[in-house]
């Protein structure tokens, strides 16, 4: 069993997977990483299945040593890594050796950068998921972010640490384009006819700014409020990570991985499921734009990156370049 060592926590440094599904009836929500395509490529180039556990990290990233000889996947955000001091690139496989030291050095673009170690990292598992639920403390490790000196073991694994066997990624399509300033796909949400014309043309037409106060739970946009026809007052009904709720005060805030179940807020559009690795590196100050568009170009857009991640889920089973 190999291991690696939290040598410096870094900020919000969790263990993350895809997040717990079927049990939103219950009031539990999905949580799961922020950013699920980084996840599921950082797993494919480690060889693992793609829900297999993975560090999620904020910046300052965290700085990490390795108990043994462990072949591992860097994707996300690009926190300009380094092994051993040697810089490393993102979307690929590393090894690093017994005594290896990793570290980040900057923020060059995203906000979440992702790990996956062959064969994954033990952890706590809660209704049949390792993601760390911090609201309710469980998963992962103790329901917590990381600390200095927490040690995550791996289980023994069968994948080659040949250097000549490690994979990387070629086909750009797959790697979303992290913006500081990208414009978001959206479809209308159920209540997108309260909005008055002025609102409707506001909602794509103007530029709204990620407030600081922003987490994995919602992001809070700022812009010129959104006018509507009517005062509405609703029952709570469901919502899901990428919709767009309307506050009472004509804000926004985008609900993402860490979301209630249910809201009281009107439901006036949804980020199309292709866009919301784009929304999920946006920071504080970050700029944003929204852009229209109908289901069907949503569910098409959504079945070709499928059909690529399928792809390349196969070219690493086959452990060729993909």
């Amino acid at each position: 069993m190999t291991s690696i060592t939290i040598i410096k926590a870094g900020f919000l440094t969790t263990i993350q997977d895809l997040g717990r599904t079927g049990y939103r009836r219950f009031g539990i929500n999905p949580g799961g990483a922020m950013d699920h395509r980084a996840a599921r490529i950082v797993n494919g180039l480690a060889g693992n299945d793609e829900n297999t556990p993975v560090l999620e990290m904020h910046f300052p990233a965290a700085e990490i040593g390795f108990g043994g000889d462990l072949m591992f996947a860097l994707g996300g955000a690009d926190f300009q890594a380094t092994l051993d001091g040697v810089p490393i690139d993102n979307w690929r496989c590393h090894i690093a050796r017994s005594g290896s030291i990793l570290r980040f050095e900057g923020k060059a673009s995203g906000e979440r950068a992702y790990i996956a170690v062959n064969a994954g990292f033990i952890a706590d598992t809660w209704l049949g998921s390792s993601s760390t639920n911090l609201v309710a403390g469980i998963g992962g490790v103790a329901g917590r972010p990381l600390r200095n000196g927490d040690v995550l073991r791996s289980p023994e694994s069968d994948g080659s640490l040949d250097q000549n066997a490690l994979r990387q990624i070629a086909a750009t399509s797959l790697i979303p384009f992290y913006s500081r300033f990208p414009t978001l796909r959206i479809i209308k949400g159920a209540e997108y006819g309260i909005l008055s014309q002025a609102g409707k043309a506001a909602l794509t037409e103007q530029t709204f700014e990620l407030s600081h106060a922003s987490d994995r739970m919602g992001f809070r946009l700022k812009a010129e409020p959104l006018a509507t026809t009517r005062p509405l007052e609703m029952v709570s009904s469901s919502v899901t990570y990428g919709t767009i709720q309307l506050l009472p005060d004509g804000q926004l805030v985008i609900l993402m991985a860490d979301h209630q179940t249910a809201g009281g807020y009107p439901r006036i559009a949804h980020i199309i499921a292709h866009d919301l690795p784009v929304a999920a590196q946006l920071g504080g100050g970050a700029k944003l734009c929204f852009h229209l568009v109908g289901i069907e170009e949503a569910e098409s857009l959504r079945q070709q990156i499928e059909h690529e991640l399928s792809l390349f889920r196969i070219g690493c089973r086959l452990r060729r370049r993909v």
